[in-house]
């Protein structure tokens, strides 16, 4: 989250789709030496818990532990950190599903699902504004998913407790095959430790986490021939394309709209406002994918008398003046409109969720000075992960959880996830590849309308352009909240979501 950290997204230099992908090939960690000298040694705490969901008391354990990666020859080359909760009472592990749960970055710990989301402890933070300093508060989460799946959340490699080990760096682990290697070795790692194969099996990833889950559910089942019954994509994007307001593409403004007119909308800038969000938000894509997008494609060889046309309804959509929009030539990168929409006010809009604002610094800036959603709850999470690891998982007491590794800078982004030329990493026909491979196989994507990180309107381009038979397109269902990246920061949209996570988890394994 943030431009790096957390649930976010970093987007240096992308542009374009990239063609049809294989499985990529195991890693190979280099043999630099570590700079951590870790020990290849696993450790565990296992700790019984109960917690009260739905009118029911249930008995849990938590699991608290690295466990070891080994490259082709056996020789570790690193230790992952999880946490997993499993119902403690029962008796046939077949009848229960499992879901393996990530945040994303890439780079990012996942301290904000686990903590956040579905855990069955929750950081209480305030919802759009910034929560106080601490001491904070950690409570039961009502709306953990324990209810419904045993839950393993994994913290990706230089992040958490997880390390490299041996003669291979962290570094190694920074790519999108590696990353996905790494995982993938995991889930298989316990499955089998855990005696789990035949239980039902999920991903649930967020952000960048998306990104993985394509990659990753397609390594699971053309690699290890683990199928999945289903991918929850939180906050999804798969074409980092999308969100790249590059030189030339004039795609990302259009994907953009419908975000911007979202957010003008809860913040009442708009000159008309509507009473109803949703159906302003229609009007909203349909101008975005009409007028607008034909106007932007003439370039300059749009007459001076249609500019102005445009720029008027624009700012119908956006709040932002017409004379604003003229000269930014009807083209409003993200961190422009944030900057812009209430520069009167001397607020920023958040970028991971718009509904959370920042006062800015400099008046006259161009474009957004940093992103208030993460010093507004970033520092309760942290606190509390530690904490919580610490004294009531009893895992890490003379070590530093680190929420992010900064490994999003040295990303590997190449690959089969590129084209033949330069071109934005793309993890759509993973995903699609992964559909194929598995006609039962069930996707579901939450978007928040707030969320400018992966915007929503960009997410259903891709969902609806897969290149799927009709019979598995509709395997896919988009739900949407009222929110922004992480819709779990507000109680009801946490409620909302946990009802729809539960009601694909069984449909997911019940059949379609």
């Amino acid at each position: 989250m943030r431009f790096a950290l957390t649930t976010g997204l970093v987007v240096a230099s992308l542009m374009a789709p990239a063609a049809q992908q294989s499985t990529p090939p195991a890693p190979n960690p280099s043999a630099a030496p570590s700079t951590s000298a870790a020990p290849a040694r696993e450790e565990w705490s296992v700790t019984d818990h109960t917690i009260k969901l739905g009118g029911q008391t249930i008995p849990y354990k938590a699991s608290a532990g690295t466990t070891i990666l080994k490259d082709d020859k056996g020789v570790p080359t690193g230790l992952l950190y999880s946490v997993a909760y499993t119902r403690s009472d029962v008796k046939d592990l077949s009848e229960r599903p499992i879901a393996f749960l990530y945040n994303g970055g890439p780079g990012s710990a996942t301290m904000w699902l686990h903590m956040g989301a579905f855990g069955p402890r929750r950081v209480r933070t305030v919802s759009g504004e910034f929560t106080p300093p601490a001491p904070y508060t950690l409570v039961d989460n009502t709306e953990s998913l324990l209810d419904k799946t045993d839950l393993v959340f994994i913290d990706a490699m230089g992040t958490g407790y997880s390390r490299g080990a041996g003669k291979a760096q962290e570094k190694d682990f920074y790519g999108i095959d590696e990353d996905a290697s790494a995982f993938a070795q995991f889930i298989v790692t316990y499955l089998s430790r855990n005696d789990r194969w035949n239980s039902p099996k999920f991903l649930i990833g967020e952000s960048y986490g998306t990104f993985r889950s394509a990659v990753l559910g397609n390594v699971l089942q053309q690699r290890y021939s683990v199928h999945l019954n289903g991918i929850c994509l939180m906050s999804s994007v798969l074409d980092l394309s999308t969100l790249t307001f590059a030189p030339g593409d004039d795609r990302p403004y259009v994907y953009y709209l419908p975000s911007y007119a979202a957010v003008a909308w809860y913040f009442k800038a708009l000159k008309n406002r509507p009473t109803a969000l949703e159906p302003f938000l229609e009007d909203a894509r349909r101008y975005a994918t009409g007028e607008y997008a034909s106007a932007l494609a003439k370039g300059s060889t749009l007459t001076a008398a249609d500019k102005a046309a445009v720029a008027k309804r624009l700012s119908d959509f956006t709040g932002l003046s017409e004379d604003y929009l003229m000269k930014a030539d009807l083209r409003v990168t993200l961190g422009q409109f944030n900057a812009e929409l209430m520069r009167s006010r001397g607020l920023t809009a958040g970028r991971i969720d718009a509904r959370f604002t920042g006062y800015t610094h400099d008046l006259l800036t161009e474009t957004a000075e940093s992103d208030p959603e993460g010093p507004a709850v970033g520092g309760a999470f942290t606190a509390l992960i530690n904490q919580y690891n610490h004294d009531e998982l009893k895992f890490g007491q003379d070590r530093e959880y680190r929420n992010t590794s900064g490994g999003a800078w040295n990303w590997t982004w190449s690959g089969a996830y590129r084209g033949g030329f330069p071109s934005a990493p793309n993890s759509q026909n993973s995903l699609a590849q992964a559909m194929l491979t598995n006609p039962k196989l069930l996707v579901e994507v939450e978007n928040g309308y707030y969320d400018m990180a992966t915007p929503f309107f960009a997410t259903e381009f891709t969902m609806t352009h897969l290149g799927l038979p009709a019979d598995l397109q509709k395997h896919l269902k988009l739900n949407y909240y009222n929110a922004g990246h992480m819709m779990y920061l507000q109680d009801d949209d946490r409620v909302h979501l946990h009802n729809n996570i539960a009601a694909f988890i069984d449909r997911a394994t019940k059949g379609n």
